[in-house]
């Protein structure tokens, strides 16, 4: 299928190669760590060759791959522009950068280059969403009037999180995650899809806080509560939630005039979608306490078994977009994509304790649905 770069080799990277070995035909050019040691331990372990420096992977990298950003978020800019100018096609991890102007001058670069730039979460090619955009566009629930969205991790200061190592030993970069904050970790998990379904979000009405001030590492930490109300320009009114601090929920439901969709793991492509259609029974009004399942009618992708809090096959956005430099065609996962991503998750995560809609200035295209779920 295709040949990859890794450029990062922290706990990420783990799920990234045991995606990729659940994919035929994908391999490893080169990897690259700024850190000797644990380059080295994660290049034993998976036995792939590893590069000296990042000029030589980028030197090495062949025209026709793609090049994984796996850094820390602060790295992100930089080492996607180096992507850029040394002539490579980028997947990057999430965010595509941490200030939305860098994210714009990071789209103008590849655009003039004519190169490929995505980033992650690449869930919203995996089969939970893709049969939930089936769902939508065959109008199983009617009309969508309404969505809830929860990415809330439960009480994750107070977990044991420095015993979460990654399979090659790599620990859970919690520094990082506090500083970067859990709405730019994970909001994309459901904007993603959202904006796969619906297209441009145009504006954003958010508050966010940090209500666990003092956490463990080096300050300052980011906002890890945000609660948004989205107002697409094709699409329901919508409400996400993200914290490390609420009750575990993972859940996102869809009312529509018939019904509610709904699914309840954003981390699982696996996950069941439901349908609960609704009833009148003896002048009460409620949702079918049977759901239905939906299903598409046809294989979908290749699965990656559960490991820690996800069952996600991380390699689905690359896959994407190697096939779209084979085919010729421009990939789901766009610039524009990232970049309106970005943009709305910077709008939640900043609002603070602000009022009042803050309008999107960026604007991207629904996205087509995989082949396997029209």
């Amino acid at each position: 299928m295709g040949v990859v770069s890794i450029i990062g080799c922290g706990f990420v990277a783990d799920l990234y190669m045991r995606s990729l070995r659940a994919m035929e035909g994908l391999t490893v050019a080169r990897v690259f760590d700024r850190d000797a040691e644990r380059l080295a331990r994660f290049c034993d372990y998976w036995n792939v060759p590893r590069a000296a420096g990042l000029d030589e992977l980028l030197n090495a990298h062949p025209p026709d791959g793609i090049v994984l950003n796996l850094t820390n978020p602060a790295s992100h800019f930089d080492v996607n522009m180096a992507c850029l100018k040394a002539g490579c096609h980028v997947y990057s991890e999430k965010p595509l950068a941490l200030d939305l102007d860098d994210a714009k001058t990071l789209c103008r670069e590849a655009k003039a280059a004519r190169l490929m730039l995505a980033s992650a979460p690449c869930s919203v090619l995996g089969e939970a969403a893709q049969t939930m955009g089936y769902a939508l566009r065959t109008g199983i629930a009617g009309t969508p009037r309404l969505i809830y969205a929860e990415l809330d991790d439960g009480f994750v200061p107070q977990a044991a999180y420095r015993q979460w190592l990654s399979e090659t030993g790599a620990p859970w970069p919690f520094e990082d995650e506090f500083r970067t904050g859990c709405t730019l970790e994970h909001a994309g998990y459901y904007l993603g899809w959202l904006i796969s379904w619906f297209g441009s979000v145009r504006s954003v009405t958010a508050a966010s806080a940090q209500t666990i001030p003092h956490k463990e590492g080096t300050g300052p930490f980011a906002p890890d509560f945000a609660t948004a109300t989205l107002f697409f320009e094709n699409g329901p009114v919508t409400r996400l939630t993200c914290s490390i601090v609420a009750p575990h929920d993972h859940r996102i439901r869809i009312v529509g005039d018939k019904g509610v969709l709904s699914c309840n793991a954003a981390w699982d492509n696996g996950a069941k979608v439901r349908f609960a259609k609704r009833l009148t029974i003896r002048r009460r009004l409620l949702e079918s306490p049977l759901p239905k399942r939906i299903r598409l009618p046809q294989p979908t992708h290749p699965k990656v078994a559960r490991w820690g809090a996800a069952a996600m096959n991380f390699m689905l956005g690359p896959a994407e977009m190697l096939e779209a430099l084979r085919d010729g065609r421009p990939s789901r996962l766009s610039s524009e994509f990232a970049l309106h991503m970005t943009e709305v998750t910077l709008a939640i995560q900043n609002a603070g304790d602000m009022t009042g809609a803050q309008r999107m200035t960026t604007r991207c295209d629904p996205m087509e649905p995989m082949s396997w779920a029209m």
